[in-house]
């Protein structure tokens, strides 16, 4: 099981759309996916309708390590596609992990229950520094890390999120390998000038870096995402071609190729996936 985390420090980065129409995408193609909202705003838990819903979630998961199916996962209207919702508002899981013998492995420990249940397992946190935010980084295998174009990003990215890769480095020393850095540039408007610079910059200062990578892809500021989200649907069958004289992308293509470029091992699976009729509620 792939385990991809969704992590930024700075409020607004698109985390949530992302982590709901990759998952959506990668449902789609066949593959068995997890999503677990672990945001105490739980936008995700709430971006598709369920079709079966339990009563425990993320809090029953990490305080109580209830890790039963029946228990703990919820089912969407995607076929493929489930769902372990957020439902800890108060912020208890925090404070429990500050002070248990596992704390930031505690997620880590757990994650071999679902193993044999999912191909990916797509997570969502909150934007800000937090213990269960490490917990996350430290049992994922790739961290997504969104970045709008915009210099006050640009720069929390570096003081915020990336700076917590670096103080969990000691964790190398029990044999926990962070994972690897993927930023991704979203929300973006190429004909700004100052959008341009921007992303010249990101992808020019961690050229050398072994641990980053910046995106390919890049997920333009579109308003198919918000009216996809709307919906209740994945944003590749809401807008399956381009917009009438438009040159770029169309937001199936776009998802499509991050998730090539995130998941390469299904790139083939991947790529037959296409968009369906934006009235089907459910189906694969």
């Amino acid at each position: 099981m792939n385990v991809l985390s969704l992590i930024s420090t700075k409020g607004g980065a698109g985390k949530t759309t992302v982590a709901a129409n990759l998952g959506g995408l990668l449902a789609d193609a066949g593959l068995r996916v997890l999503l677990l909202d672990l945001d105490s705003q739980p936008t995700l838990s709430s971006y598709y309708a369920l079709a079966e819903s339990r009563d425990a979630g993320s809090y029953e998961l990490v305080a109580q390590r209830v890790t039963a199916p029946e228990l703990v996962i919820s089912t969407t209207v995607i076929q493929h596609l489930d769902l372990i919702v957020s439902n800890d508002r108060a912020g208890h899981i925090s404070t429990l992990l500050l002070h248990a013998a596992d704390g930031r492995l505690r997620l880590r420990n757990l994650l071999p229950a679902f193993e044999d249940h999912y191909d990916v397992l797509i997570i969502d946190t909150q934007g800000a520094r937090s213990v269960v935010v490490e917990m996350v980084i430290l049992a994922s295998d790739c961290a997504l890390c969104p970045v709008p174009p915009e210099m006050l990003a640009a720069r929390e990215l570096r003081r915020g999120t990336l700076g917590l890769f670096v103080e969990l480095e000691p964790y190398r020393y029990l044999g926990v390998a962070l994972p690897m850095v993927k930023l991704l540039l979203n929300q973006v408007n190429a004909n700004r000038r100052d959008t341009r610079l921007i992303m010249h910059s990101l992808q020019g200062s961690f050229q050398a870096d072994p641990h980053v990578t910046v995106c390919n892809t890049v997920i333009p500021d579109r308003v198919a995402y918000p009216n996809a989200a709307s919906l209740g649907l994945p944003v590749h069958r809401v807008e399956a071609s381009a917009p009438h004289g438009s040159s770029s992308l169309c937001a199936a293509e776009v998802m499509r190729g991050l998730a090539r470029e995130l998941f390469p091992q299904w790139a083939e699976q991947i790529g037959h996936c296409r968009a369906q009729d934006p009235s089907r509620r459910i189906g694969g």
